[in-house]
C-alpha cells in the first residue's frame, strides 16, 4: 500500500475525518446519556418540590412562566409550580429562580404559601467556593443563622451588611446578597402570577366577611 504523502491537504483530509469521526461519537453518546440526565434532573425537581413546600402527598396543578426585568434591565424567566395537596387544596408555589452568585449561577427553588411567607428553599444549581457560599443550602434554612423561613418578603429580605435582618454567610457576603435577590425575585414573580392575586383576593375577601359578621355580631349584643 502506497504511503500517504504528507501534503497539506492530506493533513487536512485527515484532520476533517478525525473531526467527523470524533463528532459521531460524541453525539451518540450524548443521545444515550441525554435521557438518563432528564429523568434525574426531573427527579431532583420533584424532590426539591416536596422539600420546599414541606409536603410529600402533593401535585402540580399548573405550571406558569413569569418574565420579569432584574435590578439592572436584563429580562429574566421565572418558573412558578402551582401546588395543590391530595385533596384538590391550593397550598401556594414553588418557584424557580436565577441569580448571579460569586462563582456562577445560583438557581434557587423557593416554596411559598397562598400568602407568600417562605416556607423552605433548596438550591437547585451553583458553583459557589465549597466551605464559604456553598454553605447557602444550609445557612438560610429554619433555626441556623441566617433562617428566613416563615418570612414574607413584601418588603426586599437583605443582609445586615446593607441595613437588613438577614445575617450573610460568614466570608461569603457577595453570595448571600445573591441569594436573597433571587428569593425577593421570586417571590416576585409569584405575585404577578394570576392564582396568587386570584388567592390575595379570595383571602381579602374572606378577612373582610369575617370582620363583617364580627361587627354584625357586636352590635347585636349593643342591641340586646
Amino acid at each position: 500500500m502506497k504511503k500517504l504523502e504528507s501534503s497539506l491537504t492530506n493533513m487536512v483530509l485527515v484532520l476533517t475525518g478525525v473531526a467527523v469521526i470524533m463528532g459521531a461519537i460524541l453525539a451518540g453518546v450524548n443521545h444515550l446519556t441525554e435521557g438518563p440526565i432528564n429523568q434525574q434532573k426531573e427527579k431532583a425537581l420533584a424532590d426539591g418540590i416536596k422539600s420546599v413546600m414541606c409536603v410529600s402527598d402533593l401535585k402540580v396543578a399548573k405550571t406558569d412562566e413569569v418574565k420579569q426585568n432584574d435590578p439592572k434591565g436584563k429580562e429574566l424567566t421565572y418558573t412558578i409550580y402551582q401546588i395543590q395537596d391530595a385533596q384538590g387544596k391550593d397550598l401556594g408555589a414553588a418557584v424557580e429562580s436565577t441569580t448571579g452568585g460569586f462563582g456562577g449561577d445560583l438557581k434557587v427553588l423557593v416554596g411559598f404559601d397562598p400568602e407568600g411567607k417562605i416556607l423552605g428553599y433548596t438550591l437547585l444549581e451553583h458553583a459557589e467556593t465549597p466551605g464559604l457560599g456553598a454553605k447557602a443550602d444550609k445557612w438560610f434554612q429554619k433555626g441556623e443563622k441566617g433562617d428566613i423561613i416563615g418570612k414574607t418578603p413584601s418588603e426586599p429580605l437583605t443582609v445586615s451588611k446593607d441595613g437588613g435582618q438577614v445575617d450573610a454567610i460568614t466570608a461569603s457576603t457577595i453570595t448571600s446578597r445573591a441569594f436573597l435577590l433571587a428569593v425577593n425575585q421570586a417571590y416576585n414573580a409569584y405575585k404577578a402570577t394570576p392564582a396568587a392575586d386570584a388567592e390575595t383576593g379570595a383571602t381579602k375577601q374572606e378577612k373582610q366577611e369575617k370582620e363583617n359578621e364580627e361587627t354584625d355580631d357586636e352590635e347585636v349584643e349593643k342591641e340586646d
